[in-house]
């Protein structure tokens, strides 16, 4: 310990600077994900004719090929190197971001119609070809999204590790994290306005065009630790001050290595993560794309109006104190001496039952829209709180080499499960409405929110029961 404290002496700080950079990426990949989001409802689906079912395909295509690309975004990142993999990686999803805003060309062009209010204005037979035909230009944009933004992730868990010793890693990641959390809270205060103002293309194009600027940073300022030029000896010392931990099961250090992408799946510790990812990440994901459609629907409120911004902006803020959540681990550690990994599940068993509170959205959602929002905004704070620690989890376990990859892993099966929960959600809210369906006093689309709630309430607590079965003691993997 007094090596380390020697040796922070004079140290430079600029890991907190690629944070900073891992922090801005993912803000603009959450912020190109809230687009559609934040317009379907209101600026798109008269256009294009959309229900529920049409906004659940194309949000489910888009979790499962983001799932498909996760499986190997990590080897690619691993492959190319952190910047080079993230300059690809950021430029193919800000690419796809611009890409929707041609969706109504294309459609126009099929069609044989002019403008928008002719879209908007077709019936029968028409409108039926329009809302399907748009729904596969949407899904193929989105498929471009999907391919980019799977590699943010693997590419900055990577850098996390590369630049920073275990003990810092969770905290590193919960505030790049965080950029999620900041990505939705920005979102609802610039997207609906752009829509409205411009057109909703024009919000695709803006906020896509913010990852090529972000690439320019990337170029100039990343470089690995021991060849920065911004890195001086003491820092690079410090970030490797646990590398003596980095070795195989024959004590030789693990550099340059490559971790076998089938034996991955021959550990519980992968099963783990991904299982954890699995019945989690689709919770999320349902927040962020459902929620401005809820108040519309529930409540007939629109995102484009002061009500709406105020309630959507308040449920990320709220999420935004998902910035400690890496912080736990670290003082459960300072206190009871805890290995990494025990720590980090000790504390993702207390966050794992905040969101229970979401059981309570619906009924309380009879007295004021403001408190689905806020139970709603505990639980996406607790899902950030619980994200940081389960990629902090695979520092724990795996070597740097596998990192990457083993992220790809879980991110996969998150994907998978996002695209179950947001197709279900849509042909449920759907039939539902249709059919009159009834759930503990509410009917049509309401119950259908409410049985998704419940089912997004309890997904941490199954989540981390079936992690701690797989691997209930700390156990490192050196021969992978």
């Amino acid at each position: 310990m007094s090596a380390i404290k020697d040796t922070a002496k004079g140290m430079t700080s600029f890991r907190w600077t690629i944070c900073a950079m891992l922090f801005f990426a993912t803000t603009i990949n959450y912020l190109d994900r809230q687009v559609l989001s934040l317009t379907w409802d209101e600026f798109i689906k008269p256009e294009f004719h959309w229900n529920e079912d049409h906004y659940g395909t194309i949000t489910g295509v888009f979790s499962l090929v983001y799932a498909v690309c996760m499986l190997f975004a990590g080897r690619f990142i691993d492959w190319m190197g952190s910047k080079k993999g993230f300059l690809w990686t950021i430029g193919v999803w800000s690419a796809g971001a611009v890409m929707h805003a041609a969706c109504g060309l294309v459609i126009e062009s099929y069609v044989g119609l002019s403008s928008a209010a002719e879209l908007a204005a077709a019936t029968g037979d028409v409108a039926v070809v329009i809302a399907t035909i748009s729904m596969y230009a949407f899904l193929v944009a989105r498929c471009v999204l999907a391919l980019g933004e799977a590699g943010n992730f693997p590419a900055a868990i990577k850098v996390t590790a590369e630049y920073f010793p275990k003990k810092d890693r969770a905290y590193a990641t919960s505030i790049f994290n965080a950029g999620a959390s900041i990505g939705a809270l920005a979102a609802p205060l610039t997207i609906p306005l752009l829509a409205k103002a411009w057109g909703w293309e024009m919000a695709f194009i803006v906020i896509g065009a913010l990852g090529f600027v972000w690439m320019g940073f990337w170029i100039f300022l990343y470089d690995a630790p021991r060849k920065s030029k911004f890195v001086n000896q003491a820092e690079v010392e410090y970030i490797e001050s646990d590398k003596d931990q980095e070795k195989d099961s024959n004590g030789d250090l693990v550099e340059g290595k490559k971790a076998s992408f089938l034996k991955c799946f021959s550990y519980k510790q992968t099963w783990a993560f991904a299982f954890g990812k699995f019945m989690t990440d689709g919770v999320w994901w349902f927040f962020l794309f459902w929620t401005p459609s809820y108040l519309n629907t529930q409540f007939g409120i629109k995102t484009s109006e002061g009500l709406g911004i105020a309630l959507i902006f308040t449920l990320y803020l709220i999420t935004m104190l998902s910035i400690y959540g890496g912080k736990l681990p670290t003082i459960i550690i300072n206190k009871t001496g805890k290995n990494p990994y025990a720590a980090r599940m000790q504390a993702m068993l207390i966050f794992a039952f905040f969101p229970l509170v979401v059981l309570f959205a619906q009924p309380l959602g009879t007295i004021s829209p403001w408190l689905p929002v806020i139970l709603i905004g505990i639980g996406g704070a607790a899902h950030q709180s619980w994200s940081a620690n389960i990629f902090s989890t695979i520092g724990d376990m795996f070597p740097k080499y596998a990192i990457a990859t083993i992220t790809g892993i879980g991110g996969m099966a998150g994907g998978i499960g996002s695209m179950l929960l947001q197709k279900s959600a849509g042909k449920l809210f759907v039939h539902a409405d249709e059919v009159g369906m009834t759930f503990l006093g509410f009917e049509g689309k309401p119950a259908g929110y409410f049985i998704i709630f419940c089912v997004c309430a309890v997904a941490y607590l199954t989540g981390w029961i079936v992690m701690k079965s797989l691997v209930p003691k700390y156990k490192p993997i050196t021969d992978l």
